[in-house]
């Protein structure tokens, strides 16, 4: 581990704050492995004070970074790219040793930021606008797109580096800087992400405080951050508790967010569905990052004549499970981000019993001579109902809830009864069934799916969801445009003065 976070630039001790210098002068949090328990480094936490100096800077980087041409900007992201390559391998592992998730998925989310970076280079040409004809003889009218400013970036544990990089690598090449707040439970893969990419703008005598960043406690630095006027978006991942409270106070000085927020996922799994790969997909979707993303599968809707045999499959599957150090070859799932994790999952099983639903495998806490000082449990299912109060709820851990149904309409009803509307899915081989779910009145979600799971999006296309989860999207497609400021201009090439609408002013 310590020739990771060598190469990585971490150290015993670490600085949390950088606006082209690296501060830190605030109490320190220790990061604490979620595998064994044991101190990873620390971290010295911002001030208040250096705080205004990051966002000072910040935006005097963005002045500077906005006059230079979108390709250029792209030629940064591109060499950015190139730098995650190199450190893919390490990066990836201390995904894995900071937050827990298995190795292949801790590179897999490094694979994503590269993955974001190609994408946003390709768009540094394609930040279009369109013409249109004006009504006004001797007049053109277009529409252009300017940068916006410093756009805040506030992340959670279960991406710690992904989710900055889809925000990043649009905002930089659209000419915006950033300034990132990590979550304080996995700060040193934000460093680390951070030193990568000052020292690609060092080599290219960019002002690498375009990639600020600030560690702080939410209720000091995170406030601050969203009050703050010269921030005019703030992209913000995570609870819906706290993304109500970004968007209220965010929205009051009348600037933009994006929010993506909880999810609470189904799949519906109809009679003509192929039920192979139906089991893989929800077996994935529940259980991979220890069922800690925010498209983890939540709900599995199953016809009801398929019901017990899906539920059998299920429980074997969930048996073969290896459960444990996720740094090791072979382990499919790790341990929870923290205790606290554990006990939302234990408090979520006693509160299904008390609702009358059964637990019909998992939900065990691992003794501690198993994996001292971990995090560990066994994924459960559980026999439930929709309307169940902790079902509406999202639980961000390993538990899923089996409902049967038996007709199409009452399935998707089912699955849109939730407050949240984030990913969703349908197996079936029925062109019908399928067209029904992705119609106007099938999937009330942001993501909806065909025989395929409903986590493990791609960065081409927008990704975020509906009602509670805030409807902001991130990533592919148009999602830019969230980055920039639009502007209609009008030009007359005339000699006269008409105006709009035929009316005569003063004649």
């Amino acid at each position: 581990m310590q020739d990771i976070l060598n190469k990585l630039g971490i150290e015993k001790e670490n600085l949390g704050g950088f606006g082209g210098e690296w501060v830190g002068g605030a109490e320190v949090i220790e990061s604490v492995s979620p595998i064994d328990g044991k101190v990873i480094a620390s971290v010295k936490q911002v001030t208040e004070a250096e705080y205004e100096a990051i966002i000072t800077r910040a935006q005097t980087a963005f002045e500077s970074w906005r006059v230079q041409p979108a390709p250029y900007r792209g030629e940064l992201i591109r060499q950015l790219g190139i730098a995650l390559r190199d450190y893919k391998a390490e990066l990836g592992a201390l995904v894995t040793i900071e937050m827990g998730k298995i190795r292949p998925e801790g590179e897999g989310e490094v694979q994503e930021m590269i993955d974001i970076c190609d994408f946003a280079v390709g768009l540094s040409r394609q930040l279009y606008g369109l013409t249109m004809h004006s009504e006004r003889p001797g007049h053109r009218m277009y529409e252009q797109w300017h940068p916006l400013g410093v756009v805040g970036v506030v992340s959670a544990f279960n991406f710690p580096v992904a989710v900055w990089a889809w925000n990043a690598a649009l905002a930089s090449v659209c000419g915006d800087s950033v300034l990132w707040k990590p979550s304080s439970k996995t700060p040193l893969t934000a460093i680390a992400c951070t030193k990568i990419a000052e020292q690609v703008c060092r080599d290219n005598d960019v002002d690498p405080a375009i990639f600020s960043l600030v560690i702080g406690r939410g209720s000091t630095i995170g406030e601050k951050l969203i009050n703050d006027r010269r921030v005019p978006l703030v992209s913000a991942t995570g609870s819906c508790r706290m993304g109500r409270r970004i968007g209220a106070v965010v929205g009051e000085r009348l600037a933009r967010t994006i929010l993506e927020l909880g999810g609470n996922n189904a799949i519906i799994v109809t009679p003509e569905a192929d039920l192979e790969m139906a089991m893989r997909a929800i077996l994935f979707g529940a259980v991979g990052t220890a069922g800690q993303r925010c498209t983890s599968t939540r709900r599995i809707i199953v016809h009801n004549s398929l019901k017990q045999t899906l539920v059998d499959k299920l429980i074997a599957a969930y048996g073969q499970v290896k459960i444990g150090d996720p740094l090791a070859e072979g382990t499919l799932m790790g341990p929870l981000i923290d205790g606290t994790a554990v006990d939302d999952l234990l408090n979520a099983i006693e509160k299904v019993k008390a609702e009358g639903g059964k637990i019909l495998c998992g939900g065990e806490k691992f003794s501690g001579d198993q994996y001292p000082g971990g995090c560990y449990v066994t994924p459960c299912i559980a026999e439930a109902n929709n309307e169940y109060e902790i079902v509406q709820e999202e639980t961000f851990a390993p538990i899923l809830y089996v409902i049967g149904y038996d007709s199409l309409d009452e399935a998707i009803g089912l699955h849109n009864g939730v407050p949240q509307g984030l990913s969703s899915s349908i197996f079936t081989k029925n062109l019908l069934e399928a067209e029904r779910f992705l119609g106007h009145a099938g999937s009330d979600c942001g993501i909806a799916n065909v025989n395929i799971g409903t986590s493990g999006a791609e960065i081409g296309g927008a990704f975020g969801g509906e009602k509670d989860t805030g409807g902001g999207r991130e990533s592919g497609s148009d999602a830019w445009r969230a980055y920039m400021r639009r502007q209609t201009n009008t030009i007359n090439y005339s000699t006269e003065l008409p105006l709009a609408q035929g009316i005569k002013f003063g004649e």
